[in-house]
């Protein structure tokens, strides 16, 4: 476990969060001032059999507004001297503006191996911000639901959201352009939720990455696992492993007090 000890955090780290949150957002509104296209477009113009129903983006609404909220409180003088925010604000901080970064070039150019590696670079940040939060000797209250929740849920969206784009990717520089592939893109599939089964059980059962990264499953599911069983099935196996990878460790009494505090 992390040490607690208060050690204080500048005010250009503090300002670089916040900053990052709005290049994370505002790139968004490009395409609304007449820049670039749409996300939803460009993904629809490269669609897979692993990418999600349209109705699962719904979910940047809430990870924006977490997103807004954990860049606030981060920023409040009494957090200062937060320890944990210290060991984890500088990822943050590259993994919310490299998520602006990711919006920004995919609405000019396409779904392309670069946007995929901008977008691997947003969950490296995430995930170092997950194992600190995990090996944290206690999380407060307000570290819970304004750090833990939020980093976790982007964490797991941009897990699946890397598998997602180096998929499109594939179809964009025509390695896919003869077909969907049904096998391969299941094998992806699969390959990610292990990824993610073991980051639940290696981040003490996490239960919003675990939830997150469900919710992609049940959106890919939902839309190719309709067109090709074997996408189907993977995305049932994947979320068992991730759900059981969950429960296991969630039945452990200090991991659930580390996570929702009861």
């Amino acid at each position: 476990m992390t040490s607690t000890i208060s050690s204080h955090r500048s005010a250009i780290q503090r300002a670089a969060v916040v900053l990052a949150v709005v290049i994370q957002i505002g790139a968004t509104f490009l395409p609304q001032l007449g820049l670039g296209e749409p996300i939803g477009d460009r993904s629809d113009s490269v669609r897979t059999l692993i990418t999600p129903s349209g109705w699962a983006f719904a979910i940047w609404g809430p990870l924006f507004v977490g997103s807004a909220i954990f860049a606030i409180w981060q920023a409040l003088p009494k957090q200062s001297d937060n320890a944990l925010l210290d060991s984890i604000a500088w990822p943050a901080a590259i993994a919310l503006a490299a998520q602006g970064v990711w919006a920004t070039y995919t609405q000019f150019a396409n779904l392309t191996v670069i946007s995929a590696l901008i977008i691997l670079v947003s969950l490296a940040g995430l995930l170092i911000c997950l194992r600190a939060l995990a090996r944290h000797d206690r999380l407060s209250g307000e570290e819970r639901w304004f750090a833990a929740l939020v980093l976790s849920a982007l964490a797991a969206w941009l897990t699946a959201a890397s598998i997602v784009n180096v998929s499109a990717s594939l179809v964009y520089h025509g390695i896919l352009a003869d077909g969907p592939y049904p096998l391969a893109a299941a094998i992806m599939v699969a390959v990610g939720g292990t990824i993610a089964a073991l980051a639940v059980v290696r981040s003490r059962g996490n239960p919003w990455y675990a939830l997150v990264f469900c919710w992609a499953l049940l959106a890919i599911y939902w839309r190719g696992g309709q067109e090709a069983s074997s996408i189907g099935w993977a995305c049932i196996l994947a979320g068992i492993l991730v759900v059981l990878g969950m429960a296991v460790s969630l039945s452990k009494p200090d991991n659930r007090r580390h996570w929702i505090g009861i």
